[in-house]
């Protein structure tokens, strides 16, 4: 079937992979919202992602990571109050160095859309749509993006097929006519193929070998960075 679109990742494919310490994510935001127990609070945050994450490779995605508020309100956390909203502040600010575009995501978006294709991001996520946009419109991206759908707002993850065939829907193309570009072999490349898309691997991101599950997936393209997508979906359209 010919393509029509092009799905990407966001974190490790969109924004370039950073080694994170994700316990410092967390003091960030307990040394703001409680100083006296920040370290305490800093590790029960921790093990709460870590434990959904967990549980999300476990289940293959049939289980989502969830929201971030629900990390917060599960520990107790007043997700309306002041202090909250200055830690997340806090955390947000961590964050931001290590969500900058790839400097090639821009103009690889605009020149799939100039050749007529629909652009659709899918992104395994606790954070909300509101985060993620407001990242998009930094870096000059929004308007380059027809649809998103964030796992914070799913009942499954990748490499589940509905998320993948959730965001085909969203774009209103048969998941057969989209191209998924991602950086994760089992999440990105085994998940798209199961709905029949076919997927480019950027295998820039030190992905943890915890990460992984048993099983392997081979690309249908492997890119060396965003810019390599062009060429590729473009000589697939031209056969």
């Amino acid at each position: 079937m010919a393509i029509e679109a092009v799905i990407f990742d966001w974190g490790g494919t969109l924004t370039p992979w950073h080694d994170i310490d994700l316990f410092s994510q967390w003091y960030a935001y307990a040394e703001t919202y409680d100083p006296p127990h920040a370290a305490a609070l800093a590790q029960q945050l921790f093990d709460a992602e870590s434990n959904r994450w967990r549980l999300q490779r476990e289940s293959g995605g049939a289980t989502s990571t969830g929201a971030l508020d629900s990390i917060f309100i599960s520990l107790g956390i007043d997700t309306k109050s002041a202090a909250h909203f200055g830690a997340l502040s806090k955390y947000l600010d961590f964050w931001a160095p290590h969500t900058l575009a790839d400097p090639q995501a821009a103009e690889v978006l605009g020149q799939l859309r100039s050749d007529g294709l629909a652009i659709g991001v899918l992104s395994n996520t606790l954070w909300p749509r509101t985060h993620h946009q407001e990242v998009f419109e930094r870096d000059n991206l929004a308007n380059l993006i027809d649809e998103s759908c964030y796992t914070s707002e799913m009942d499954v993850a990748k490499p589940h097929r509905e998320a993948f065939m959730l965001i085909a829907a969203q774009l209103e193309v048969d998941p057969e006519q989209c191209v998924f570009v991602g950086d994760r072999i089992w999440d990105d490349v085994y998940g798209a193929q199961q709905v029949g898309m076919r997927a480019i691997w950027i295998p820039h991101s030190k992905v943890p070998s915890e990460h992984i599950p048993d099983g392997d997936a081979v690309p249908d393209a492997i890119a060396n960075g965003l810019i390599e997508v062009l060429a590729i979906v473009r000589q697939w359209r031209s056969v």
